[in-house]
């Protein structure tokens, strides 16, 4: 258990993919912990915590909600991004709501007296042919850094792991076609992250000072075009499927065609596949110093992911689901 002075925490997102794992990940450290949600009342988890967190009413588009959801409050985590909505009506809108919601929270940061900021955003070159959805991702890592608050900025690939939109993309996939024509862009470099690594780096940053103002790539071991990635997850549960890449397939029809395929929404397709276009490796590694890991294999990633989607977080592995050896 952590002493009474160690620091209050803030988590934006905390019913998230990423939001709801880091609860139980810094509840299990013995941290305090404030969830700021805008519907309180429908706020759940499907574990019991030895903490059970404050939850507070909050919205990042209601600059008079934050002052409450920060009062008190040490190191927040930043961990809402629009995406693209569940339309594409709602897409064309996602980066001035991106853009508004890390202003009016830097401006609340500065004007509580917050002392850290940590942002998990997307991994990407800033260049004209980066997707919009990356370029979001980019330009609120710099707002959020352009307040009084230390912000340390984490840029991610593909996170693997259960209820993850790229994962679940993944998944539907390859277990529904046997043959899949994908669009060029699955030939595209990219180095995916376990979440689990995620979570390490997310809660490591808390102990580790020296990560505060600063911005840090993370990434698996593995550097992998999406088609190796695919293929990995086929030889995981032991399924045989043929891959390949067509000029013709357009952003636009690609969406359509995973939509059809998966339970995520075009407007969420699109942005990620947007995104797939651009190569997403680490062009630097100085997090490993300050934070050694033991990164996690993109094959027990996924075997990790699968087990869960089975059990439950942090059960054993299914051998009935992974095929990996022993």
């Amino acid at each position: 258990m952590k002493s009474s002075s160690s620091p209050r925490i803030l988590i934006t997102g905390a019913t998230g993919f990423i939001g709801r794992r880091l609860l139980y990940r810094l509840d299990a450290m013995g941290f305090w912990v404030r969830c700021m949600t805008r519907k309180p009342e429908k706020f759940s988890l499907p574990f019991d915590l030895k903490n059970p967190p404050e939850v507070v009413a909050g919205d990042l588009l209601d600059p008079e909600s934050l002052k409450k959801a920060l009062d008190g409050i040490d190191i927040a985590y930043y961990l809402v991004h629009s995406m693209g909505g569940k339309n594409f009506r709602e897409m064309k809108e996602f980066e001035k709501r991106d853009r508004t919601a890390a202003q009016n929270f830097v401006n609340a940061a500065d004007q509580s007296g917050l002392s850290r900021l940590i942002y998990l955003g997307g991994l990407g070159e800033m260049s004209g042919s980066l997707s919009h959805h990356l370029a979001s991702r980019q330009e609120v890592g710099k707002i959020l850094a352009s307040g009084k608050t230390e912000a340390t900025i984490l840029r991610a690939a593909v996170i693997i792991g259960a209820g993850g939109a790229g994962f679940e993309i993944i998944r539907y996939l390859v277990e529904r076609l046997p043959v899949m024509l994908c669009p060029k862009w699955i030939y595209t470099q990219s180095q995916p992250i376990a979440v689990e690594n995620v979570l390490d780096y997310l809660a490591g940053c808390l102990e580790v000072p020296e990560t505060a103002g600063a911005t840090f790539d993370i990434g698996g071991p593995e550097v992998l075009t999406y088609a190796e990635l695919i293929k990995k997850y086929a030889r995981v549960r032991g399924l045989r499927r043929y891959i390949a890449g067509v000029p013709f397939f357009y952003t636009l029809l690609s969406t359509y065609w995973v939509a059809l395929i998966t339970p995520v929404p075009p407007g969420i397709v699109f942005p990620l596949a947007e995104g797939l276009r651009s190569p997403a490796v680490c062009r630097e590694n100085q997090i490993t110093g300050l934070i050694p890991l033991d990164l996690i294999s993109m094959e027990q990633a996924i075997c990790n992911a699968l087990a869960e989607e089975q059990q439950g977080p942090g059960r054993l592995v299914s051998r009935q689901a992974c095929f990996l050896p022993e």
